[in-house]
């Protein structure tokens, strides 16, 4: 599907009006220029620059490498190749969860380097005033609950959260607050799809959902990872749109065979 080009920079209150006409919320990641513009062409409301590129961009086991400058270049690529979706930037591991200055800095570094229009920080109440000093100063943030990637050596694997009561009690706690301090949106990771269910009717702000079944407000996923560029990575919540890495792999042994038969370049091909 392409889109109209004629349409505006989609916002914060574009993402709000969907959830209030129970129209689904599109977003997937983008880390640079050429994706992004598909990305933006294809009708993409939000590109999220996840720190995620650590593991799919940059070959990092965790998403924790990542660093201020990392998510603002990847960012500015991103931002320079949309005209109609929203960009949101992950806030990366280290850079919000202490003092609450600190994390008002890199916020606004973010957003002043990037040219990006949002933010996403993963946590609870545990950094609620964080958050909501970040708001307070006028930049929009979506928070992140569930499986935190940021997270990973605390939960010990990458499985479902919020399976037992207590946890998915938490988890209830977690969104009324964050859309409290005024987050305008709260993805949701890999929980049971019944909880987040739950937890979106209760909101008024948007739930996006990755591994959450379809009773958010929205979806996301890992673009390489629904462009099938992620070799070998098929958990349950993933469509693969595509097999682009069996696809590149026989691009570039043509290529090779090409130029090895001195079939490339053709007599077309050269000045």
């Amino acid at each position: 599907m392409s889109v109209n080009k004629e349409i505006t920079r989609i916002t914060t209150s574009t993402i709000q009006e969907l959830k209030n006409r129970k129209e689904k919320i599109a977003m997937l990641t983008g880390y640079d220029y050429s994706i992004a513009r598909a990305l933006d062409e294809g009708g993409v409301e939000i590109i999220l620059v996840g720190d995620s590129a650590a593991n799919v961009f940059a070959g990092y086991e965790t998403t924790l490498p990542m660093t201020l400058d990392n998510m603002i270049y990847h960012a500015s690529a991103v931002v320079r190749g949309t005209k109609r979706a929203m960009v949101v930037v992950d806030l990366p591991f280290g850079a919000y969860q202490g003092d609450i200055n600190d994390a008002y800095k890199a916020a606004v570094r973010v957003m002043k380097e990037s040219g990006a229009h949002a933010l996403k920080l993963e946590g609870g109440v545990e950094i609620i005033e964080n958050i909501r000093k970040i708001v307070e100063t006028g930049i929009p943030v979506c928070g992140h609950l569930g499986l935190t990637p940021q997270s990973i050596y605390k939960f010990g694997n990458f499985g479902v959260r919020a399976k037992e009561e207590a946890e998915a009690e938490k988890l209830k706690t977690d969104a009324l607050a964050l859309q409290e301090a005024g987050c305008f949106a709260v993805v949701l990771e890999k929980i049971p799809a019944k909880l987040a269910a739950e937890v979106s009717a209760s909101l008024h702000i948007p739930t996006i959902g990755i591994g959450a079944g379809n009773g958010c407000d929205g979806q996301v996923l890992v673009v390489n990872d629904m462009l099938g560029l992620t070799k070998g990575f098929k958990p349950k919540f993933l469509r693969q749109y595509l097999n682009l890495y069996e696809e590149m792999t026989k691009a570039f042994g043509q290529y090779v065979a090409d130029v090895k038969a001195v079939n490339y370049p053709n007599e077309n091909e050269q000045y």
